[in-house]
């Protein structure tokens, strides 16, 4: 589980203009219709294909848990595409996104300044070009350490620099020990 790559969705998930299927039955019509075939999400969530048809026609309604966490995370990886797409659009082009954090937040500058690291709560609107790096590093499969690397350069820009009005000698960001992360758009 991926904490960064989760924080996207889930706020991408915000723009959804209606609620995604709630019970293993619907969920599972869902898949099907998607993947037009009983074979392919059974496939997809390493069930029978005979299971799958039981969920389609109600016969089966209380999956467990470990079953019903796959089913609920592969509908909202395709549940209103379109949305989704317009939802990062904006985010790329206009909208910015905002990420709320506590971390251990510190940087590399010259010696005589504090740099130690230290816990922070920051709450940072990062500028779209950010938010256009995270979705497209996001949609080319990259790594958590990739897109926290992003987000340190956007604090960075953001937090510590005011967007170039200060803090000019600052060499790099610290982001570690992630214990709350959200974004929103």
């Amino acid at each position: 589980m991926s904490l960064f790559a989760d924080g996207l969705d889930a706020a991408v998930q915000k723009a959804f203009t209606r609620p995604a299927p709630k019970s293993a039955g619907a969920q599972m019509r869902y898949l099907v219709k998607q993947l037009k075939g009983t074979k392919a999400v059974a496939q997809m969530l390493r069930i029978s294909q005979r299971t799958v048809e039981r969920y389609v026609k109600d016969q089966i309604k209380k999956p467990r848990p470990d079953l019903a966490a796959r089913l609920d995370r592969e509908v909202k990886k395709r549940w209103q595409p379109q949305i989704r797409a317009r939802a990062r659009r904006k985010a790329a082009t206009t909208g910015g996104i905002v990420i709320d954090t506590r971390a251990r937040i510190g940087y590399t500058a010259p010696i005589g300044s504090t740099d130690d690291a230290r816990i922070r709560h920051l709450t940072v609107a990062l500028p779209p070009q950010y938010a256009a790096r995270l979705f497209d590093a996001q949609q080319a499969g990259a790594s958590d350490q990739q897109l926290q690397q992003i987000a340190a350069e956007g604090l960075k820009d953001m937090y510590f620099q005011d967007n170039g009005r200060r803090a000019g000698s600052l060499e790099e960001v610290r982001f570690t020990d992630v214990e709350h992360l959200e974004f929103d758009l």
